[in-house]
């Protein structure tokens, strides 16, 4: 159709109003950013997985499922809950999302591990952009994972609760995969182990989101100190 000479279309293209908590859309975006498919990367890194099967402390199904375990309750997978419940609350609040950024990338314990956790969360934030949120623009380059994904969780109306369960439960599931392609366990002896998590999952979520940065601590010694020797591993299959 021709326009009529000296008046100009203009098109405002409205931004888009974040779903509301516990919505369809906030669950199936949820459901597709902890995806195996979102493409974070995650298939590239073992959390030191690989260096405690290689030494011998990871070395079938059972020992997996303790190891596991011991990491959504006392490890770096606590931690990592914690700080996606500081950044979900504080998505709204610049200020105090970047320094939540900030301490995430500092408590990481070695080199590996934290370019595990940046690399992963600044891949998930490209990725998660096409969800355009004008609350992000606080997070930095080299954002850790579990930041980026509390931080984008609460600006599309994802519950708190619902974020961590996800989160750890595709954490646990990254672990997992890990091992079978380590060729310490089957699938089915991994699905098993999924299953066995469900509850330890559902109380670390629950209990998560009570705590705050002041109940951040580890006591897997040697997870962190075998992430750090994965640095020096002859020969490795992953990344961290």
């Amino acid at each position: 159709m021709a326009m009529t000479a000296g008046i100009r279309a203009t098109i405002t293209i409205m931004p888009e109003r974040p779903p509301a908590a516990g919505s369809p859309h906030s669950l199936i975006r949820l459901m597709t950013w902890l995806s195996p498919a979102f493409p974070v990367g995650g298939f590239a890194y073992s959390g030191g997985l690989e260096a405690a099967v290689v030494e011998g402390h990871v070395c079938e199904a059972g020992d997996l499922a303790v190891w596991l375990d011991t990491l959504l309750v006392a490890g770096p997978l606590r931690n990592d809950a914690i700080l996606l419940a500081e950044a979900h609350r504080a998505f709204n609040d610049p200020g105090r999302l970047s320094q939540v950024a900030d301490l995430a990338g500092a408590l990481a314990g070695s080199a590996e591990r934290y370019q595990e956790v940046v690399r992963q969360g600044d891949a998930f934030l490209a990725a998660a952009s096409v969800w355009p949120q004008p609350q992000m623009a606080p997070l930095h380059a080299d954002t850790a994972y579990g930041v980026a994904v509390g931080a984008v969780s609460a600006a599309n109306g994802v519950a708190l609760a619902d974020a961590l369960v996800a989160f750890l439960q595709a954490q646990c599931a990254q672990l997992v995969s890990a091992a079978i392609r380590l060729g310490i366990i089957g699938q089915t002896q991994g699905v098993g182990i999924l299953a066995g998590l469900e509850p330890a999952v559902l109380r670390q979520a629950e209990e998560t989101c009570g705590l705050g940065l002041n109940d951040l601590g580890s006591a897997t010694v040697i997870a962190d100190v075998l992430s750090m020797r994965h640095e020096s591993q002859y020969s490795r299959l992953f990344q961290s």
